[in-house]
C-alpha cells in the first residue's frame, strides 16, 4: 500500500521524506506528548497521558508557542534528544 504525506507549509513541491518504523512496542521508550497549541488538543493529551502512564510507560510534556508556525528548534531538538517516540495533538 502506497501513502501520499502531503507537507502544509506552502512548498511548490512536496519534499519526499521516508517514514520512519513504528517501534514493535512502546515498552522501555518516552513518549513525547506535543500539543501545538490549538483548542483543547491539552484535554486529548491529559487522557492519554493518563493512559499510557497507567501502562507504566514514560512521558514528556511539550507544547509549541502556536500552532500558526514550526516548532522551535529548541523544542524540537530537545523532543528528539530526549524521547523515542512522539504523539502529536491536532485537536480543535
Amino acid at each position: 500500500m502506497s501513502r501520499v504525506v502531503l507537507d502544509p507549509t506552502g512548498e511548490l513541491a512536496p519534499a519526499a521524506r521516508q517514514r520512519v518504523e513504528r517501534p514493535p512496542s512502546l515498552e522501555g521508550r518516552t513518549v513525547a506528548l506535543l500539543d501545538i497549541s490549538k483548542a483543547r488538543g491539552d484535554k486529548f493529551l491529559d487522557r492519554l497521558a493518563q493512559l499510557l502512564e497507567e501502562r507504566g510507560l514514560r512521558i514528556a510534556r511539550f507544547r509549541k508557542p502556536t500552532f500558526a508556525k514550526v516548532a522551535p528548534v529548541d523544542l524540537k531538538h530537545q523532543i528528539s534528544t530526549t524521547c523515542d517516540v512522539v504523539i502529536e495533538a491536532l485537536a480543535d
